[in-house]
């Protein structure tokens, strides 16, 4: 059984799951963070997040909250 990756990248629009990956090198999710937006940024209600599951810290969300 293969382990997912230490960091989780979240896609959801309208508050819906549509898209996850799990990577195991920090600097990887973040440019698929920067390439799902690029592509699926536009999607009604998108919201991308990614989340370090060994410390359950969110380290970065898009768009920005206030």
């Amino acid at each position: 059984m293969t382990v997912p990756g230490r960091y989780h990248l979240l896609l959801e629009s309208g508050g819906r799951p549509i898209q996850h990956g799990w990577w195991d090198s920090e600097a990887t999710a973040r440019r698929k963070m920067i390439s799902w937006i690029r592509e699926r940024g536009s999607m009604p209600g998108a919201r991308v997040t990614l989340t370090d599951e060994e410390t359950a810290e969110v380290l970065a969300t898009w768009p920005e909250e206030p």
